[in-house]
């Protein structure tokens, strides 16, 4: 698992940098287009933006309601749908239609398979990572999500398969009855007041990529002093600066945004490099858990 590299080799870093998934004949871009929120025209309309100005990597989700959107965008873009990267997630498992308060695994597989058609608008299709968005439906929930999972990944429809906000104890509970260990993916709150150290250094033990979420604080921080002192001094944005901060840690970022000035600027960080010692001090901003704005794992 990649971690924080020196100034000789982060310079390298290009819109069409990709990681290798481990145990996976796949690439994934490092830097991928948050859809959280944005929805109807818009989120088609965004993600267009996106992919213009050299994005190749989408993460969408069933809860954000706009997969049809996404598979839209990705129709009228005319670029190969094998050159756009495509995830989204399953919040929750379906439950048997005989016992209506228990998660069945074909359900839940069938309730996958919705995502696949309407991210193709209509086809098969197939989706390049597939996530269990939370851990909240407890134990059996889990594994219904999982070995829902497993099946498409075994049949090519899903060409990777992961986690999103999963802490330590979720993931070596997947053992249990995982056939695919480890997640390849797990997707988490990350940026430099929500570091979540613990769980990023046993993914990067693990070999389990890291897709980090909220990146840039959704602007909640942009009028933090040594963000903007560190702004100043590249002559970038904050946004920017948190976005750099990120791919240099090794972490896949996804940000987010419907204006189309901040999604090609959000792609305009391959032109300078944050040096060691501003890396540093962006790592002191942690503030463990009471820095998440939206989730903070349990480990």
């Amino acid at each position: 698992m990649p971690h924080a590299r020196g100034a000789s080799e982060s310079t390298k870093l290009s819109l069409g940098s990709t990681f290798e998934i481990p145990n996976t004949k796949v690439a994934i871009p490092k830097l991928g287009f948050g859809v959280y929120l944005s929805n109807g025209p818009t989120c088609t309309s965004s993600c267009l933006t996106a992919l213009q100005a050299g994005y190749r990597h989408i993460d969408s989700a069933q809860y954000y309601d706009n997969e049809a959107e996404v598979g839209r965008a990705i129709l009228e873009s005319g670029i190969p749908r094998s050159e756009i990267f495509v995830t989204t997630k399953i919040l929750s498992p379906a439950n048997s239609k005989t016992e209506p308060h228990t998660p069945d695994e074909h359900e839940t597989y069938l309730k996958c398979i919705e995502s696949l058609k309407k991210i193709a608008i209509g086809e098969k299709g197939y989706v390049d990572l597939f996530l269990i968005h939370s851990p909240h439906s407890g134990p059996e929930g889990r594994k219904a999500m999982w070995k829902a999972l497993e099946r498409l990944f075994r049949e090519g429809r899903a060409r990777s398969i992961g986690v999103s906000n999963f802490g330590v104890s979720h993931i070596e509970g997947l053992k249990v009855f995982g056939e695919v260990w480890p997640p390849h993916v797990n997707q988490i709150e990350l940026h430099p007041w929500c570091q979540q150290r613990s769980t990023v250094e046993y993914c990067q033990r693990n070999k389990i990529l890291i897709e980090a979420y909220c990146p840039i604080v959704r602007n909640e921080k942009a009028d933090d002093k040594t963000l903007l002192s560190l702004s100043k001094k590249y002559n970038k944005s904050t946004g920017q600066i948190l976005i750099r901060y990120s791919l240099q840690k090794g972490w896949i970022p996804l940000p987010k945004s419907d204006t189309p000035s901040r999604i090609e600027a959000n792609a305009d960080v391959y032109d300078f490099n944050i040096d060691k010692g501003d890396m540093q001090i962006l790592d002191g901003l942690d503030r463990g858990k009471n820095g998440a704005i939206v989730e903070a794992v349990l480990d």
